[in-house]
């Protein structure tokens, strides 16, 4: 009897040698350095369970053992702690790290830029063309309501997502500035103004130039005067689809669209594009000028007139330049 006891001590002591070894082994080598050599950047898809997770790491040699991946992440008792996404992992990180780094949810922030100036179809084909996201967009928003900005977001965010926060961006923004607009400006509300100040942004992208810009076409509308912004004929023949890629002819200018402000007197019904920040401060503070035209320099910017004839003598030159250009291009 005493021998079968001693036996039994010795098998328990045994055993809790071997699991005590086994345990010491899996802790040095979960908290080991890994093989990268490089930082890496690796996708983990929404439902991959820790055997999957472990799998993928290994394939992207972020760890060499994918078994003590698994065993040290079960003991910690995080098997279904890890959070899904894209991550980068630093040179030489340990399984315990990469088991911070998912526990922590800190994916790679990825970034779209929308420029100032776009309309909303191209703001939409933008999105659609940006790799990383999600789902689709079932139809543009309003002109004019989204804010041409820089947006960070993660692998598998969904489209329309980001389209909503450029909706609540911009919105935000009209909301916050409202207080600036002039009590005696001829623009009745925030809509006006960015309704102005897509026009604005559409005819230069000069900053400097934008409040003279903004300061003309307000002279022009105190005056009843036509605009007569060639963009807004761009968006009339284009309904926002993209660049016309052509000059503008005389029959343009004579087509038949509330956005053709060469016909109508005021501002055309909506935005002809999504305004920046920029535009609409220029016209909610326009420059104090008495001008009421100005057409291109030939240098990116423009030549400002009070007169007509100032000006109809500014055009015969942007005419005389366009033409010395056609010529040395033939």
């Amino acid at each position: 009897m005493r021998r079968v006891v001693r036996r039994a001590l010795l098998a328990i002591v045994l055993v809790t040698a071997l699991a005590a070894g086994a345990l010491y082994w899996l802790r040095a080598a979960f908290e080991a350095p890994g093989p990268l050599a490089a930082p890496a950047t690796v996708v983990l898809p929404r439902g991959a369970g820790v055997d999957e997770i472990a799998r993928r790491l290994a394939d992207a040699g972020v760890i060499a053992r994918p078994r003590v991946f698994v065993l040290g992440v079960r003991l910690a008792g995080a098997g279904r702690a890890l959070k899904a996404g894209e991550y980068t992992f630093p040179v030489a990180v340990s399984p315990r790290g990469v088991m911070g780094i998912l526990l922590s949810g800190h994916t790679v922030a990825r970034r779209l830029t929308v420029p100032e100036g776009l309309t909303s179809r191209q703001v939409v084909a933008l999105v659609a063309a940006t790799d990383g996201l999600s789902g689709e967009i079932v139809a543009p928003p309003a002109e004019g309501t989204l804010l041409p900005e820089t947006y960070y977001y993660s692998f598998g965010d969904a489209r329309a997502a980001l389209i909503a926060r450029m909706e609540r961006a911009m919105a935000t923004l009209i909301e916050t500035l409202a207080a600036r607009r002039p009590p005696a400006s001829p623009l009745a509300d925030m809509r006006e103004v960015v309704v102005l100040a897509s026009i604005v942004e559409k005819e230069t992208a000069r900053a400097d130039e934008r409040p003279h810009i903004a300061g003309v076409f307000l002279n022009r509308l105190r005056r009843g005067l036509r605009l007569q912004s060639d963009p807004t004929v761009v968006y009339a023949l284009t309904k926002g689809a993209g660049p016309l890629e052509r000059p503008l002819t005389r029959a343009d200018l004579a087509i038949d669209s509330p956005y053709n402000t060469y016909r109508v007197r005021g501002l055309p019904p909506g935005p002809i594009a999504n305004p920046g920040r920029a535009s609409i401060l220029a016209v909610l503070d326009p420059a104090e000028t008495d001008d009421l035209y100005f057409v291109a320099d030939g240098s990116g910017g423009h030549v400002f007139a009070r007169t007509l004839a100032e000006h109809n003598r500014n055009v015969r030159r942007w005419r005389k330049l366009q033409k010395a250009r056609r010529d040395a291009a033939e």
